[in-house]
């Protein structure tokens, strides 16, 4: 296949000297090479600033943003904003990429004439890649594309960066400034336009699990999940995505309610957020009747966390250990 479009990499960095240059020489060894690599040092306080001019240095294809500091979100708005290719890619820079991630990707999108092409990830701790999946290409619809985001193996079709998106698609969207969970704000709004996307069923994305992502507590800024749960209901509604917002409910509420414990573990003095969640899953058991029913036992747990969260808890770890022993 003739490799003529040019492919645009955008890599946000911030304060991760010691996984940088990992992530970038991944990118560089990628087997199709028509690409531009955008680093956008967004206020970095460390070596970061000089390791993305040192690459920029070494090789053409590489360019650098430095700019101060605005969040993944306003890191990936810039390097859309600077991107001159007809497909946009979006790579973490403490993870990296099998060296085929950008050709098969680009091969899925040009042979099924899609907008935009999906593949699987993996969780490593700076091995290889194992590569998973059948390798089957799937095709979906963008509606399909939003069913996908609630079924066992949605993960792989939330996040922002296992990817590859035809420019066009971002013409009126961006990541939402200061936020966290930007993708789960932002996914579902461009699945909206795809007319056609190609699942690649393999593991070509390398996200890496760092030292304290293992460790780290509650982050009292996963709220955020809340507000672009909210907003995306509203928006299935809004655009008549009706077959979607049984389960678009339940998801949120499940997700929803454990943001609540966890708040009430950790964070003192958040009633007042706590009493948000539970009016919104409160609201949920009235809005999801237009559109059909919860699982009986879902719809009774609801009511009990409603009525009594603590039981409601107890409960509920009992199933998992349950689960768990199975």
């Amino acid at each position: 296949m003739k490799m003529e479009d040019l492919i645009s990499v955008i890599i946000p960095v911030f304060r991760v000297e010691a996984y940088l240059r990992r992530c970038v020489d991944s990118v560089l060894v990628q087997t199709y090479e028509n690409m531009e690599i955008i680093l956008v040092d967004d206020g970095s306080d460390d070596g970061c600033p000089a390791i993305c001019d040192a690459y920029a240095g070494q090789d053409e294809r590489v360019q650098v943003i430095h700019q101060k500091n605005a969040g993944l979100s306003g890191a990936r708005n810039a390097g859309i904003e600077r991107a001159g290719g007809r497909y946009l890619a979006f790579v973490d820079s403490d993870d990296y990429l099998s060296p085929e991630f950008l050709e098969r990707l680009y091969k899925a999108c040009v042979e099924t004439d899609s907008d935009m092409s999906v593949c699987r990830w993996e969780y490593v701790k700076g091995e290889a890649i194992p590569e998973r999946g059948s390798g089957e290409i799937k095709i979906f619809t963008g509606r399909q594309m939003l069913g996908n985001l609630y079924i066992p193996d949605g993960a792989y079709f939330v996040v922002a960066w296992n990817k590859l998106y035809r420019r066009e698609l971002f013409e009126s969207i961006r990541y939402p400034l200061g936020r966290i969970h930007e993708d789960e704000a932002t996914t579902y709004r461009i699945y909206h336009q795809v007319r056609r996307a190609a699942y690649v069923d393999v593991s070509l994305y390398g996200y890496f699990v760092t030292p304290s992502s293992i460790t780290r507590g509650f982050n009292p800024r996963r709220l955020d999940w809340v507000k672009a749960g909210a907003e995306r209901i509203d928006f299935f509604e809004e655009w008549g995505y009706s077959e979607l917002m049984v389960s678009a409910l339940q998801a949120f509420a499940d997700g929803s309610i454990d943001i609540y414990f966890g708040m009430k573990d950790e964070l003192p003095g958040s009633d007042k957020e706590q009493r948000w969640i539970a009016e919104l899953v409160r609201k949920g058991l009235k809005r999801v009747k237009p559109y059909g029913k919860f699982p009986l036992r879902t719809e009774i747990g609801y009511r009990l966390f409603l009525a009594c969260p603590g039981v409601y808890r107890k409960l509920l770890d009992r199933v998992k250990s349950e689960n768990g022993k199975q």
